[in-house]
């Protein structure tokens, strides 16, 4: 079994595969304090849901992160608890697709593991749109290729730095409106939020399309699931798209 952790600066999410097959999936907070002994625990409890050993059956762990502290955490527990090294996402490790930007060492190793994924599941062109932290575009070529993107703030520090700039503004549920126009303040920022995002994307996906082509878009991340059926260009909802992504570098490296 292959153990996936993606790492954000907000959410860090743990996916557990046998073969191809995602059996379980965990989200967690990200905490850059946790020690490697308290992810270990972390981890453990997860993999005690299935009523088994971890140390009988995990033949590996893949991990992508932007937390640098994490990320040394995440080798350390690997190490000492499950007797062999973690395979980081990171310059050097054979993704089996060409990153054609000025410095491929800059590209956040969660979208490179998105693009992997989009490619293998849908070939190319193709757009992964990841609506994290940050919000991601990025660009796939027909031969599977990695072209660069295009990054946004994400919806949520968005509405959490309006809110702290507006004083007569306050923090509303991240959901669909009732009415695109608004009829009071929690459906105006919220209307403002869900359809501009989902506009903004769609806006930039119809740009990259002008360059690749007619191209497959996929979008993954946490607010996926709510900006998909509103979006235009959005075709298809990879909600552990990363986590894919990390199994096939994975497979990839063996």
């Amino acid at each position: 079994m292959l153990l996936c952790i993606d790492v954000g600066n907000t959410q860090t999410v743990v996916g557990l595969f046998e073969g191809s097959d995602l059996v379980d999936h965990w989200r967690i907070s990200t905490v850059h304090e946790r020690t490697h002994d308290e992810l270990a625990l972390m981890i453990h409890q997860f993999l005690g849901f299935h009523g088994f050993e971890v140390e009988e059956r995990l033949g590996g762990v893949a991990i992508s992160s932007g937390v640098p502290v994490v990320t040394a955490a995440l080798r350390h527990m690997t190490r000492r608890y499950f007797g062999f090294e973690a395979l980081v996402l990171e310059p050097g490790v054979r993704t089996g697709m060409p990153i054609l930007i000025d410095n491929p060492k800059e590209v956040g190793a969660d979208r490179i593991a998105n693009a992997v994924a989009a490619y293998e599941l849908y070939g190319g062109p193709c757009i992964a749109v990841d609506f994290g932290t940050a919000t991601t575009v990025d660009a796939v070529s027909a031969k599977g290729e990695y072209l660069g993107g295009a990054i946004a703030p994400g919806i949520q520090i968005s509405m959490d730095a309006l809110v702290e700039r507006a004083a007569a503004l306050r923090k509303v549920e991240l959901v669909a409106p009732r009415n695109v126009i608004g009829k009071s303040t929690v459906e105006a920022i919220q209307s403002g939020a869900v359809h501009g995002f989902t506009g903004a994307v769609d806006h930039l996906v119809d740009l990259f399309t002008e360059q690749l082509g007619e191209s497959t878009v996929v979008a993954t991340g946490g607010l996926g699931y709510l900006l998909t059926p509103i979006s235009r260009t959005i075709q298809h909802h990879e909600p552990w798209l990363t986590l894919q992504g990390l199994r096939i570098v994975w497979n990839r490296n063996r």
